[in-house]
């Protein structure tokens, strides 16, 4: 994501083959990446032999939360408080830590959205 909202770059369609190449990540890995990015809408893909990726929206608009949520299957630190509720904590009536993990979790989710993909590009 940071490849395709680098400035030099905007608006350009690029080929995850080149992207592969550039941030040596494989092919395969990047194709599964892609492809539950642009399910999010964070990505759109264009078909053909000039063909590839670009943001689907500006680097402004698109929050670290939003990618990685897009690519985790939970943000949680602790099991009981996944999104997915699939677990049932034994301890869930005397649990004397779980306010401290939900302040852990609100915090984590907090900062990771208040970091656009523009703000990775400014630093790099």
């Amino acid at each position: 994501m940071v490849y395709l909202a680098n400035p030099r770059l905007k608006n350009k369609i690029c080929p995850l083959k080149k992207i592969s190449k550039d941030e040596e990540i494989p092919f395969d890995f990047l194709e599964k990446i892609f492809s539950k990015l642009e399910k999010a809408g964070l990505v759109k893909a264009k078909k053909g032999t000039q063909g590839g990726y670009f943001l689907k929206r500006s680097p402004q608009k698109i929050t670290v939360g939003e990618i990685i949520s897009t690519l985790e299957s939970t943000m949680s630190p602790v099991k009981c408080l996944a999104k997915e509720k699939r677990y049932n904590c034994p301890r869930k009536k005397t649990c004397r830590t779980v306010n401290v993990w939900k302040k852990v979790q609100d915090v984590l989710n907090s900062t990771l959205n208040s970091i656009t993909l523009a703000d990775l590009v400014k630093k790099g």
